[in-house]
């Protein structure tokens, strides 16, 4: 047998490294961090479809990205998802990297959400 198959993906890796809520726990911070900004880093046309109250959307797909992420205030909380976590951890990856001290990365993304707390809200046109 190979060391090889026994050795961690990359994306677990990643994820020890970051801030990890699950759903519950995303949902008890979002309630108490009263100035958290909540960021869906998933693209424009799945947030038009549907999101969590009160999220903005930075597509992690976007060319700016990263320009989009410095015009942030660092001193803030963010909680950020997206639909199964591995856009959303790259971002609070980036985030962290680039000096944002208190990033949180939802668990499961969307998905996780959804079977916690049934559908997400569908966005309003």
């Amino acid at each position: 047998m190979s060391n090889k198959s026994c050795k961690p993906r990359r994306w677990q890796i990643l994820r020890q490294q970051l801030n990890n809520l699950r759903p519950e726990e995303f949902s008890r911070a979002l309630e108490r961090e009263n100035r958290a900004v909540l960021v869906d880093v998933r693209t424009p046309e799945e947030f038009q479809e549907a999101h969590l109250p009160g999220a903005i959307n930075i597509s992690y797909l976007t060319p700016d990205l990263w320009e989009r992420l410095e015009k942030l205030d660092r001193d803030h909380t963010y909680l950020v998802y997206c639909r199964t976590e591995r856009r959303s951890m790259r971002v609070c990856m980036l985030m962290q990297n680039g000096g944002f001290s208190k990033v949180f990365n939802m668990e499961g993304g969307l998905c996780a959400w959804e079977e916690a707390f049934g559908p997400t809200p569908v966005a309003r046109r």
